[in-house]
């Protein structure tokens, strides 16, 4: 009982098992004592083995109850430098693993395992019986915490991906939990360690100081994220690099510029400016407090730190002005101003800060003394400006950009598009939320693109406009109309991400009765050709976690799979989301009974979406049997017909 209670009770006291429970399971433990080489202790139960839980909370492992613990199997280790056990399903799955990994006759791994595969272990790197580390891998992603004090919570993180700081931060505030955050901060030191110095460190130390001591107050005051809010996804555009010969960098140094988390709070989804995430080693780390958009508003920002006019422009953009010392002045401004926006309460303080800080853009697109300084500012400004009115929070911002635009000359061709395209969408998001008309709103909209193609036919916003008016089009059921508009795009602006979704959406237009295929690779990372299933009929439903419709049409689709299964139906789930991490939690509370395929990129720019110019979602296409496209765009409440129409053809 001595030596078993050796190993048993830190490991009980570590994974929440103490009092009575803990003598419990050692007396099963000794009452199977069955001797395992190199490990003079007996082999637990399995009931016993999967009493134990993970020192860490939203750990994904596979749990057994009921009578399915009977059915399980403890077994030896089999491997000649480990000694321990392992535990498995009545069909072989693996679904623990208990192991001495030094030959001390104590464990020190405790592995747990989900699908057969290991997503999550504790560690005891130390040998003293308790864990100081813990693992999440596979399907449950990268994360490696290191708790030096061994009291279970994480002090430092020795790998973490973008995508992981983003959740732990949510729950952080979700928690009010000033540590957890702190973990996810740069430090000066580790700021140093990739080559950051002089100004440019102290900005940075700074930020995070303020960051870090601002954390309580945040958390407590925001209403955003509540105790029932989940993560959901990570939402960014490509990570950038800004080289080592720039102004206070002696490397070159990888950052994510505007990041955003999303997440979901009792079925309302909210969004977060996570702002800069910059890569350190193996980790990410964030060198600023969020900004936070209650669910359902539009997304608010944060300011720049790397690869946008901000606090920081006067580093990486010197002679920004004229007067270089008018220009800081300028930019110290923007953050005092960005600061008060952070933490101002009321709707018209909101709106005269914005207003202020368009005065100090516009100041600095005057003081430029460059044009590609200048077209960054007048960026900065039109975006800026563009999401405070769509969030409601600078109502007179639209009227602003108007008069902005109008000041543009002949010589701004390309600005002026991009900032008349902007006060379109900027507009027709404000009159949808002013106008009970939305077929008013549509139409103005609808006009507006058109006039705005004719106006500037070489701009690349026009290739927007028109695959928005051909889409429209495909909603009148104008197919022919939009066909033209897609073949247009296509010609007319070749390499770009929006002729390849405009030569798709031609392509799939155009495919009634004709064999189609569809190439990429599923959610585990196989190959697929849908060329490969000839012979039997193929649904493919176009999906995305965050699209309620595609849930319901879920339902039916598993019905209507058992309806036709005699006809060797095929369902393939097509996922159009940015993170492959969300998909797979999705499916693990919700699993599906068909293949899902899944490419980087999301609805923009993945190739899935791309090859037929997939826009909305969902979208449902049917293949027959002979690989020739059916209906290119069916609603899920006539697919039961469509379907229907299908195998009795065959059968005749």
């Amino acid at each position: 009982m001595t030596r078993l209670a050796t190993w048993l009770a830190p490991l009980a006291q570590i994974h929440g098992i103490s009092g009575p429970r803990k003598y419990a399971i050692a007396v099963i433990l000794l009452a199977h004592a069955v001797v395992t080489p190199g490990l003079s202790t007996a082999a637990p139960t399995a009931t016993a083995a999967l009493a134990l839980k993970p020192v860490q909370s939203e750990v994904p492992y596979e749990k057994v109850s009921g009578n399915d613990i009977a059915k399980c199997q403890v077994r030896d280790i089999e491997r000649d430098d480990w000694s321990g056990w392992e535990v498995f399903a009545a069909d072989g799955t693996l679904l623990r693993r208990f192991a001495d990994t030094n030959g001390d006759k104590k464990v020190d791994l405790w592995c747990y395992f989900q699908y057969g595969l290991e997503t999550y272990r504790d560690v005891d790197s130390n040998f003293n019986g308790k864990a100081d580390q813990y693992r999440w891998m596979a399907t449950a992603g990268m994360k490696w915490g290191l708790d030096r004090d061994e009291d279970g919570r994480i002090d430092q993180w020795k790998m973490i991906s973008a995508e992981e700081v983003t959740q732990e931060l949510v729950n952080a505030i979700r928690d009010a939990d000033p540590e957890r955050f702190a973990s996810l901060l740069a430090s000066p030191r580790e700021l140093q360690s990739i080559g950051v110095e002089g100004e440019r460190l102290k900005t940075l130390s700074d930020r995070t100081s303020r960051a870090a001591s601002g954390f309580k107050r945040f958390a407590d005051s925001q209403t955003a994220i509540a105790p029932a809010t989940r993560w959901i996804q990570f939402a960014a555009s490509a990570p950038g690099i800004i080289t080592a010969d720039a102004e206070d960098l002696t490397r070159d140094v990888i950052a994510y510029e505007n990041a955003v988390a999303m997440f979901e709070t009792e079925g309302e989804s909210g969004q977060m400016m996570v702002g800069t995430l910059v890569r350190i080693g193996d980790t990410w780390k964030l060198v600023e407090l969020p900004v936070l958009s209650e669910p359902g508003d539009p997304i608010a920002q944060t300011s720049g730190t790397f690869f946008t006019p901000g606090e920081m422009a006067a580093a990486n953009m010197a002679g920004a002005g004229g007067d270089l010392a008018k220009t800081q002045e300028m930019v110290d401004l923007l953050e005092k101003i960005d600061s008060q926006l952070s933490q101002a309460q009321k709707a018209s303080d909101i709106a005269r800060l914005n207003a202020s800080r368009a005065d100090v853009v516009e100041r600095l697109i005057t003081a430029a003394d460059s044009a590609d300084k200048r077209d960054l500012w007048i960026r900065q400004l039109v975006d800026t400006v563009s999401v405070a009115v769509q969030s409601n929070q600078y109502p007179a911002g639209l009227d602003r950009l108007k008069s902005f635009a109008a000041k543009l000359g002949r010589n701004d061709q390309a600005l002026r598009a991009y900032t008349e395209f902007t006060i379109i969408g900027t507009e027709y998001v404000a009159r949808n939320t002013s106008e009970k008309d939305f077929a008013k709103t549509q139409e103005w909209w609808l006009t507006s693109l058109n006039d705005f193609a004719d106006r500037f036919p070489d701009a690349l916003e026009t290739a927007q406009a028109k695959l928005q008016l051909a889409l429209s089009k495909e909603f009148e059921d104008k197919e022919s109309e939009a066909l033209k508009l897609y073949r247009d795009v296509a010609t007319q602006f070749p390499g770009t991400e929006a002729a390849k979704k405009a030569a798709g959406a031609a392509r799939r237009l155009d495919s009634i009765g004709k064999v189609v295929d569809l190439q990429g690779a599923t959610l585990d990372g196989k190959a697929f050709k849908l060329s490969a299933l000839r012979g039997r009929p193929v649904v493919l439903h176009y999906w995305a976690t965050w699209c309620e419709p595609c849930k319901q049409d879920m339902k039916l689709l598993k019905v209507l799979q058992t309806r036709y299964k005699r006809t060797g139906i095929q369902i393939i789930g097509v996922n159009i989301d940015s993170s492959r991490n969300s998909v797979r939690d999705f499916l693990r509370s919700s699993p599906l009974p068909w293949v899902q395929l899944f490419e980087e990129g999301g609805l923009e720019a993945s190739p899935l979406a791309l090859q037929f110019g997939v826009q909305t979602l969902p979208t449902i296409m049917l293949v027959d049997q002979r690989g020739r496209m059916v209906q290119h765009n069916v609603r899920a409440a006539e697919l039961d017909d469509e379907i229907g129409k299908l195998v009795s053809t065959k059968r005749r």
